[in-house]
């Protein structure tokens, strides 16, 4: 792996170190412990390779504050993702050790218990993650530890694509021309696992009670969720053999399954975006330039996260601040519900709520309207798909929010508004999507996904499954003028200073 590593920007405390003594290398039968986090996988793991290189290996992971912070969606299929791990890890002749607290106290504490000398995990570029990380380095050096960060959650380290000035894109398709011809790499293997002399005692991962928060919606969003390394290659598999070459028609089609569902797996990084470019790259054929695209925007979003980290709770663009959005409102509430009464926003809500993910066309449309027609801050719709998505990603997640709200770096212009309906005739012509998700949907039968809602839904919010289809909170026309009028009034306001879309 020297390549790899050269090719690797330094991290926070890596730059650090240099400065400093290096601690000594742990001997070759002493125990290295993985630290687990969004890398839930044995193959192409550059850190679990190398804590595996030479000696025994601890698997662990930490619920740490930062992780117990997760929404209730994302908590409850990491639950499915450690489970997942934990199997593939026993089948591999080892075992994931689980251990609750702050990581900067558990893990140095773990390595005393155990002997260890080394601690390896993969880096990860949210900065509330860089800061634990920067503490946990910290504890081990003082400790007299080995703190090793390796590259793997992307394709390309934050630093290593840059403008011809040396500074980061801020565009995605200078970004895109940038990454496109790169090779990041061959994928590696699975290490063989060295099990240690004694293995330490582990909590059991359900006293966790990790989905506890899901309530009865977890028992239905179960249907839905694909956790696991196995789980993810099957997938990449079944969609480049069946779905790839009309993946540039049917990938704005909510109607068909075009897409290749990884967006959980990649997540939780029960696969690479290294396999799935690489595996994607070389199956070729139509679809393919397509496909690696949408993997580059999420590669383009983490680097935008790393470079700009207000993007997750400010507006990117700072003469947005002052947009007179309006705050959470009863309208905000009616869309969580899905009760807008616009036929292909409640879909796509539901759909939410059914199985912990959305199609993507659709949740440009129910973002468009979230903050467009019903003039809503996008910060109320990026916490509620925080708290609602079992595939959520911070970078990935506060992109697409400010892009679709129009204060975000390449982002649409606010006079760009989403019609739900000219969208829905476009995109769910027949309107199966609809009749899928909306109980009495254009006069049909309910189907199983359309009952699975209210099934899934709090007790508290006392929907009726047979109540007819909810009257449209506002108008579309009425919601569009509201929109362009605050628009340009802001526009005015700032003139001369950038502002506008």
């Amino acid at each position: 792996m020297p390549g790899l590593a050269e090719r690797a920007a330094p991290s926070m405390w890596t730059a650090m170190s240099r400065a400093t003594d290096a601690p000594p290398r742990p001997s070759a039968d002493a125990p290295r412990i993985h630290w687990f986090r969004r890398d839930l996988r044995l193959a192409d793991n550059p850190a679990l390779t190398a804590a595996a290189d030479g000696g025994p290996v601890l698997p662990v992971f930490v619920l740490d504050p930062e992780t117990e912070a997760l929404g209730a969606a994302a908590r409850w299929r990491l639950e499915l993702g450690l489970e997942a791990l934990a199997g593939r890890l026993e089948a591999a002749g080892s075992r994931l050790i689980l251990r609750r607290g702050e990581a900067a106290e558990v893990l140095p504490a773990l390595a005393r218990e155990t002997g260890a000398g080394a601690v390896h995990w993969g880096r990860l570029h949210r900065p509330i993650w860089r800061e634990r990380d920067a503490a946990v380095a910290a504890a081990l050096r003082k400790a007299g530890l080995a703190a090793e960060d390796h590259p793997g959650h992307l394709l390309h380290e934050p630093g290593t694509v840059t403008t011809r000035e040396g500074g980061p894109f801020r565009v995605f398709t200078p970004f895109w021309n940038a990454i496109g011809p790169r090779d990041p790499g061959p994928s590696l293997p699975a290490p063989r696992l060295a099990a240690p002399a004694d293995w330490p005692g582990s909590d059991t991962l359900a006293d966790w009670r990790l989905g506890a928060a899901m309530d009865r919606g977890g028992a239905v969003v179960r249907d839905h969720a694909h956790p696991g390394e196995a789980a993810a290659r099957r997938r990449l598999t079944e969609f480049l053999e069946f779905r790839l070459a009309a993946y540039p028609r049917d990938r704005d089609r909510p109607d068909r399954p075009g897409g290749s569902g990884l967006s959980e797996n990649l997540t939780w990084g029960e696969i690479s975006p290294r396999e799935v470019w690489t595996i994607g790259r070389d199956h070729g054929g139509p679809g393919s330039d397509a496909f690696l695209r949408e993997l580059a925007w999420r590669e383009f979003a983490w680097h935008l996260l790393h470079h700009t980290p207000e993007i997750e709770r400010r507006a990117w663009r700072p003469d947005w601040d002052g947009f007179p959005w309006r705050r959470d409102n009863p309208d905000a509430e009616r869309w969580r519900r899905g009760m807008t009464g616009e036929p292909l926003v409640d879909a796509g809500m539901r759909e939410l709520f059914v199985t912990g993910t959305m199609h993507n066309r659709v949740r440009m449309v129910v973002a468009s309207y979230l903050t467009k027609h019903l003039l809503t801050h996008w910060r109320v719709g990026l916490a509620w798909f925080e708290d609602c998505l079992i595939d959520w990603d911070p970078a990935s997640n506060a992109l697409n929010w400010q892009w679709v709200a129009g204060s975000g770096p390449d982002a649409a212009p606010f006079f760009r508004i989403f019609n739900p309906e000219t969208q829905a005739d476009r995109y769910d012509p027949d309107g199966a999507y609809r009749r899928r998700w909306l109980r009495g949907y254009d006069g049909a039968a309910p189907g199983p996904e359309a009952d699975a809602f209210f099934a899934a839904a709090p007790r508290s919010w006392d929907l009726d499954p047979d109540a007819p289809l909810p009257k449209p909170v506002i108008s579309l026309g009425v919601g569009r003028q509201r929109a362009l009028g605050a628009y340009e009034h802001h526009r005015h306001s700032h003139a001369g200073s950038g502002s506008g879309g």
